[in-house]
């Protein structure tokens, strides 16, 4: 029984492979033609005269309702300069980044082939960690003050398990995290199970979208937290079927599993060990085992059910 079981693990990684080669290939020859517009360096490097043609050539950036004045104080702000100064050394050049964008958005492309590639445009946004990178459309907007790296001393301020999301790998998985939202409908209920899967969702499609990223690049963990993760997997699992918490609508297990957080809360001794967003994880997991076990589509399975998915993805974590 074991043999034939290792037989079939090879063949399906044999045929998965294969697979996955195909995609690469048509993925290839998808043509991709984008610029990245350094809004940033025009908005800083500008003259208080030249506001008003940037404002025709990027309206999105200055709302209605606020005075030429605003942005020219911007201009001289101080510390926004020194924001500036440090983004030109981190980001003086984005050769590296065009070329990983050019790959998203052929695969975006080859499983959503009415999108376009969009409009790129580069920018400071005053550290808004609510938008880091904004995929909405026909433009894709990336605030590159928010990817200067962990350690930098505009960050110091952030908890510990927040500055991680701050470095440059973290820059791609974001967008692709922003598209995905679009594609992932809503929860149909408040249960833990669904919210685990609709981030599940959300990570599968970083993992076709961004096949060559870290699993931990793509849910913003460092590499000992998916370490964590991987090995408290099935403990983890058991303590979710135990508390017969997977179809609870207690909104409490949002924040102790799902919600950004410096640990999850098992309300046991390994609390300070885990990292934060553990079911979003686990709902991961559910989801890779779902669309191993089942021949569907991408599009298929974004429309479906959490209790469905859970149901036919013959998940069963290791012990």
């Amino acid at each position: 029984m074991a043999k034939k079981l290792f037989v079939f693990s090879i063949l399906w990684l044999l045929l998965a492979c294969k697979e996955e080669s195909k995609i690469d290939k048509e993925v290839a020859v998808i043509p991709v033609e984008f610029n990245i517009e350094r809004f940033d360096q025009v908005f800083y490097e500008s003259k208080p005269e030249d506001l008003k043609k940037i404002k025709t050539k990027y309206p999105f950036f200055f709302p209605p309702g606020n005075a030429d004045s605003v942005w020219l104080e911007k201009l001289k702000d101080p510390l926004l300069r020194e924001l500036y100064s440090e983004v030109q050394k981190k980001y003086g050049n984005l050769d590296q980044l065009h070329t990983e964008l050019e790959d998203f958005f052929a695969r975006v492309q080859y499983y959503f082939p009415k999108y376009k590639t969009p409009r790129v445009i580069t920018l400071i946004n005053e550290v808004d960690t609510e938008a880091k990178a904004i995929y909405a459309d026909s433009l894709a907007l990336i605030s590159l003050d928010c990817y200067l790296g962990e350690k930098h001393r505009f960050y110091t301020d952030f908890p510990e398990y927040q500055r991680i999301r701050f470095n440059s790998n973290e820059m791609l998985p974001d967008l692709a995290a922003s598209f995905a939202q679009q594609k992932v409908p809503a929860p149909f209920d408040r249960t833990l199970l669904s919210g685990m899967i609709y981030y599940g969702k959300i990570l599968y499609m970083e993992d076709v979208l961004l096949p060559e990223f870290s699993d931990a690049s793509k849910i913003g963990y460092s590499e000992n937290q998916v370490a964590w993760c991987k090995e408290n997997e099935s403990q983890m699992w058991s303590y979710f079927i135990e508390n017969n918490l997977l179809f609870d609508t207690n909104q409490k297990n949002e924040f102790r599993f799902i919600a950004e957080a410096p640990f999850s809360k098992f309300y046991l001794d390994i609390d300070n060990e885990s990292p934060g967003r553990v079911g979003q994880w686990i709902g991961w997991q559910i989801v890779k085992s779902y669309m191993e076990n089942n021949n569907v589509s991408l599009h298929d399975m974004l429309a479906m059910d959490a209790k469905t998915i859970f149901e036919r993805s013959k998940y069963k974590p290791a012990k």
